[in-house]
């Protein structure tokens, strides 16, 4: 039995957080029923590319769970969404702050139906304070919570993330933590509760460092001028000879002497007192002198920490991933399958089985009247 397994969700979500965070509680057992407009359905559906009538995105983020298309304005919405309400534990709401409670399905019109409900509310700036009505995306969390000042390269410019930070670490992961410990606290305490889940502050705690010490010493670190963020010759990308990049991360004493011996960098520029700069042009040269295949099997075997930079179709092969049998799952789709979204969750919480997206609508058998709207 898979630990959610009697845990029933209502998701008013789409695109991303919300329906990342509905599929890792599927994963784990919940059933979840996905609360879509119709017509159109959740917008994540009509990206490309597409397999059949869904994206790519959709079909991965959305296995495994259940669709239901009904207008939430409609003046009977409510009525006939009542019995799901009832039997709901958790609902996820990713609309701005007050939308549902407009729509007539705002945390207090739940918990009059259902006094145990858990509603998690997913925004970008959270249901208060000045910016909480303010419409924004990944990229500008990331730019306001100073992350994006953190990423500045040589010119000064940001760079701009190649994930969703945000949408994800921020909103997808703390939204399923804080649903856990509810469901965990309503164990004991019969309570449902209220989650105000606010992507911008969340990103906050990946800074941890940057604000230990501003907050301890009153060093703000600004872009490139901090151990992670490009300062140092010991956590650095460096350029090989036929153009491909080294990921060189030797932080510690130990590797970091064992990369100077392997790439030969003179005893002089080794100690942690000499000009940092002078280092990383030294180090930038003499990788600069050999392909990347030749410092991968120079530091294979080796304590060093250093990597090739791999693209995504590289990494998506590697054979290490494949031990762990991260893509065995399958997400069926029109005319065959793709791999499952390795989620990370312990195997020992997930089904082995594979899984489906649903298509739109095709669970309104569970509504009143059993028709699509």
């Amino acid at each position: 039995m898979r630990p959610l397994e009697d845990v029933r969700v209502l998701d008013f979500s789409t695109l991303l957080p919300g329906p990342l965070a509905t599929l890792m509680l599927a994963e784990a057992g919940a059933t979840v029923i996905k609360i879509e407009r119709p017509g159109s359905g959740d917008e994540m559906r009509s990206y490309v590319p597409k397999i059949g009538a869904d994206s790519t995105n959709f079909l991965l983020l959305n296995a495994g769970k259940r669709s239901i298309a009904i207008d939430l304005k409609a003046k009977d919405a409510f009525d006939r969404l009542r019995p799901l309400i009832a039997q709901a534990d958790v609902v996820v709401d990713q609309f701005r702050p007050g939308v549902m409670d407009r729509l007539g399905f705002g945390y207090a019109a739940l918990k009059a139906v259902n006094p145990g409900i858990i509603y998690c509310a997913i925004t970008g700036w959270g249901q208060t304070g000045p910016k909480s009505q303010i419409a924004a995306h990944d990229l500008n969390y990331m730019a306001e919570a100073g992350l994006l000042g953190l990423s500045r390269g040589s010119d000064g410019t940001p760079a701009i993330p190649p994930v969703l930070v945000a949408d994800i670490a921020a909103g997808a992961y703390p939204a399923v933590i804080n649903i856990i410990l509810a469901l965990r606290q309503r164990d004991r305490t019969g309570q449902g509760a209220y989650l105000d889940v606010a992507m911008g502050e969340n990103l906050l705690a990946l800074a941890y460092w940057g604000l230990g010490s501003g907050f301890g010493t009153g060093a703000w670190p600004g872009g490139g001028d901090a151990l992670v963020t490009g300062a140092s010759p010991r956590y650095q990308i460096y350029r090989t000879s036929d153009g491909q990049y080294l990921a060189a991360a030797p932080i510690e004493e130990k590797f970091w002497q064992n990369f100077c011996s392997l790439i030969g960098l003179t005893e002089e520029l080794r100690p942690a007192g000499v000009d940092q700069a002078l280092v990383k042009r030294a180090v930038a040269e003499i990788i600069a002198g050999q392909s990347a295949d030749a410092w991968r099997q120079a530091f294979t075997g080796k304590d060093v920490c250093c990597s090739i930079v791999a693209s995504l179709e590289e990494a998506a092969a590697d054979p290490h991933f494949a031990a762990r049998g991260l893509f065995l799952r399958k997400v069926a789709v029109e005319g065959g399958s793709l791999p499952a979204l390795p989620v990370p969750l312990a195997p020992c919480f997930r089904s082995k089985e594979d899984v489906s997206a649903p298509p739109l609508g095709s669970s309104n058998d569970l509504l009143p009247g059993n028709g699509a709207d």
